[in-house]
Order: C-alpha cells, then sequence, then structure tokens
C-alpha cells in the first residue's frame, strides 16, 4: 500500500470513528441517567409557586410545578429523581460540571445560553411585571418614573436584562435570591422589582404592602420555561419534549401552577 493511500484510508477511519462518537454522544445523557437509575435535577427553591421550601412531617422539602415536572421526567426514563436545591447563578453551572444531569428552575432559552446547553420545547410562558409598594403606586406609574431610581432584579436571570434594557433610566440591583430583592424592595433601599407574573403574584399575596405595576414590559420568546441540559443531549431532549408535549396537551402544567400558588400561600 502507498504513503498516500495508507493517508487516506488513515483519514477514512477517522472520520468513521468520529462520525461514530458523533452519533452516540447524544445517547450518553440519557444512558447515564438510566444506568445509575436517577435523574439528578438542579433547582433555585426561592421561585414559588414553581419551586420553594415548606416543611413537610416535620422535614423541609422542595416542592413547586417545576418538581412536579421533574417527577413526570423521572417516571417516563424509569428512574428515581434527586433534587439538588442551590442559587440560582449556580443552577446552570451545575449542569456544567456534571454534578446535576438537567436544570428546572424557570430557565428560559436565551440566544447566550442556547451557545452552552441544549434546552427541552418550553412548558410555559411567562408576562414579565414590575412589584412596587402600594404607597409608591402613584408616583411609579410609568417606566420614565423610574429614572434616577433603583430597580432589583435576580443575579443571573433573564430578567436581570429585562431590567437593564427596559427600565433604561433606573440603576440595577442584581441580587442572589428574589426574597432578598423582596425585602430591599420593602425596606425601601430599591423601588421595583423585576419578576414573572406568576412569581410576583405569590409574593404579592404574602406582602399586603406590595402589589404588581400596571406598567407593561415586553415579552418574547426567551420568558418561556425550558429544561436545560448539556450540550448534544438529542436523546434525553427527546425523550423530556415528549412528557412536556403531553402534559401540555391535557393543561397539567398550568394545573400544576395553580395548585402549587395555593401550597405555597400556606407555607408562608
Amino acid at each position: 500500500m502507498t504513503l498516500k493511500k495508507l493517508g487516506l484510508t488513515l483519514m477514512a477511519l477517522t472520520l468513521l470513528v468520529t462520525l461514530a462518537a458523533c452519533g452516540t454522544s447524544s445517547k450518553n445523557g440519557l444512558s447515564k441517567i438510566k444506568d445509575k437509575g436517577a435523574l439528578t435535577v438542579a433547582v433555585s427553591p426561592d421561585y414559588a409557586p414553581f419551586e420553594f421550601q415548606m416543611l413537610k412531617d416535620g422535614k423541609n422539602v422542595v416542592v413547586g410545578s417545576d418538581i412536579d415536572l421533574a417527577n413526570e421526567i423521572g417516571k417516563a426514563l424509569g428512574v428515581k429523581v434527586k433534587i439538588q436545591a442551590m442559587d440560582f447563578n449556580n443552577v446552570l453551572a451545575s449542569v456544567t460540571s456534571g454534578k446535576a444531569d438537567i436544570a428546572i428552575s424557570g430557565i428560559s432559552a436565551d440566544a447566550e445560553r442556547k451557545k452552552a446547553y441544549d434546552f427541552s420545547d418550553s412548558y410555559y410562558s411567562a408576562q414579565n411585571v414590575i412589584v412596587v409598594k402600594k404607597a409608591n403606586q402613584d408616583k411609579l406609574k410609568t417606566l420614565a418614573e423610574f429614572k434616577g431610581k433603583k430597580v432589583a432584579a435576580q443575579k443571573g436571570s433573564v430578567q436581570e436584562k429585562v431590567a437593564t434594557e427596559q427600565v433604561k433610566d433606573a440603576s440595577l440591583v442584581a441580587l442572589i435570591k428574589t426574597g432578598q430583592a423582596i425585602n430591599e424592595l420593602k425596606n425601601g433601599t430599591v423601588e421595583g422589582v423585576v419578576l414573572e407574573g406568576p412569581i410576583a403574584k405569590s409574593y404579592v399575596s404574602a406582602n399586603s404592602d406590595l402589589m404588581i405595576s400596571d406598567i407593561k414590559l415586553d415579552s418574547s420568546d426567551t420568558d418561556s420555561y425550558c429544561v436545560a441540559m448539556p450540550k448534544k443531549s438529542d436523546a434525553l431532549k427527546k425523550e423530556i419534549d415528549q412528557v412536556i408535549k403531553k402534559l401540555k396537551a391535557t393543561d397539567a402544567v398550568n394545573k400544576s401552577v395553580e395548585k402549587n400558588f395555593e401550597l405555597a400561600q400556606t407555607a408562608k
């Protein structure tokens, strides 16, 4: 065999190995989950009604509609579900590091995140709103009236970007936990908090001095919630998308959100 032919043969073999690897890599995540018999899910449990903590039988547990979704995915895969609670800005990083198989935490699939992660089909869409003090409702009726004031949003969230781009003349205060932002609003450190509608509704329900402003913020496809997973998770994504399609067909996700909204009120 000539050196030229040998070189071409080696190139062909390398190509075949590469293609084979590409063909099987999408299955690795799903196979790994099934082999260990468990699905590890990263969540940030300060997002009622999607994920929050409450006492159950004397133990602190994480519940919510995102947890319901995780359990449905686990059931479809035939594995146990292990919930890992952490700050929101660590949720996606845990998927990158392999500490979690997937992340379900009110995560929006924006363009930057799509470069690093695979995302499921959307399972829920939310409108962004601004929460203010009732005492300030007549002073803060337009975005222009936030000029020179401070507005809070959760660090690493889409709402942080919304606050920066849409409440342009205000100063952004990025905080790790949503509860911190609400506390800053209540004590007057900030004048508003940018949140998703259902989460805002939950906090307003528990705080009679707060309200959701009538100010309309623009929303887009990036305000839809998706399940995040490592790149090349084709097989896993297919399974998760099937679960989401089934749940949406029966309005199960919306029903779960409403059920957990009521549950969250008892956990305050």
